[in-house]
């Protein structure tokens, strides 16, 4: 949304955060006034966001866009929610572009848009990108601009109301003319973020232990829980390791969720992981805190 009227300019580009597992919505609200040239970020910004306005800065410069010399507001809302990281520039820099009346309001509406803008105005891949698109997706009307480097995290969803860019100029450039790169990639395409990587045991590969084994498979058909106790040495690692291979593969919308959490962590669950159980191995002596 813009507001224009007098000598101000107002708009709304919609992005998200993620609070611990949870996405939220999150209003990025410019304000352009006349006065002496300024840019300040309020909404509670963390240290990196505050940062971002040199990075808007340099990036709407450098991708050909006039900077506009008024003194420039941005809250982020809801102000009492933190704010990390640089997932906010994109929608920052997009913001300054329609109060400024370089891009028409309602080319950006019902959009949310995630991305870190490199100086050159080149889009940065971002963590915990996949359940803020999945919280984006609820509403269908909805759709989402994401960083092309992230293609291969996200293409599994499908969906043909996600898009993707490479640079600020060309998103503005796709925008304009209604013509928004639909996000596609090849399941062997190089992830952007570090691939997820778990050790594979085959349940059959496992010699012995047949009153165990047996359990484990009456609890995988039966989705029960087990606890094995035993001296060191006897096996229950193994086992437990091996006890997803003969596990069903996840659903779609288990799989998503998995990946949602690894998208958290910044890494890509990908390939034939992709709806594979998977296996944590806390250490033995790790306290309640650690493990949470």
């Amino acid at each position: 949304m813009a507001i224009q009227g007098g000598s101000m300019a107002i708009s709304i580009i919609r992005t998200g955060a993620v609070v611990g597992v949870e996405p939220v919505a999150v209003n990025v609200e410019t304000h352009i006034s006349n006065g002496l040239p300024g840019f300040v970020i309020v909404g509670l910004p963390q240290a990196a966001v505050r940062e971002s306005r040199e990075r808007v800065r340099s990036a709407i410069i450098n991708s050909g866009f006039e900077y506009p010399s008024g003194r420039i507001t941005v809250n982020l809302a809801p102000a009492e929610l933190p704010k990390s990281g640089g997932r906010y520039d994109l929608a920052i820099a997009l913001g300054i572009l329609v109060a400024s009346g370089r891009l028409a309001q309602q080319l950006v509406h019902q959009g949310f848009f995630f991305g870190e803008l490199a100086l050159s105005g080149a889009l940065r891949p971002l963590t915990g990108l996949l359940p803020s698109v999945l919280a984006c997706r609820r509403n269908v009307r909805n759709w989402v601009v994401v960083p092309a480097a992230q293609a291969s995290e996200l293409y599994r969803l499908n969906d043909s109301r996600v898009f993707c860019a490479r640079s600020l100029s060309e998103l503005v450039g796709q925008l304009e003319q209604q013509s928004l790169q639909l996000l596609e990639a090849d399941p062997l395409s190089v992830p952007a973020a570090p691939v997820v990587t778990e050790k594979a045991v085959d349940f059959a590969d496992i010699k012995g232990q047949d009153s165990v084994k047996r359990a484990l498979e009456v609890a995988a058909s039966g989705g029960h829980h087990v606890l094995m106790s035993g001296p060191p040495g006897s096996g229950k690692t193994l086992l437990a390791e091996a006890l997803p291979s003969i596990l069903p593969a996840l659903g779609q919308a288990e799989a998503l969720e998995v990946a949602a959490l690894h998208s958290i962590s910044g890494r890509v669950r990908a390939g034939d992981l992709w709806q594979r159980v998977p296996f944590r191995q806390p250490h033995h002596q790790t306290s309640a805190v650690a493990l949470l």
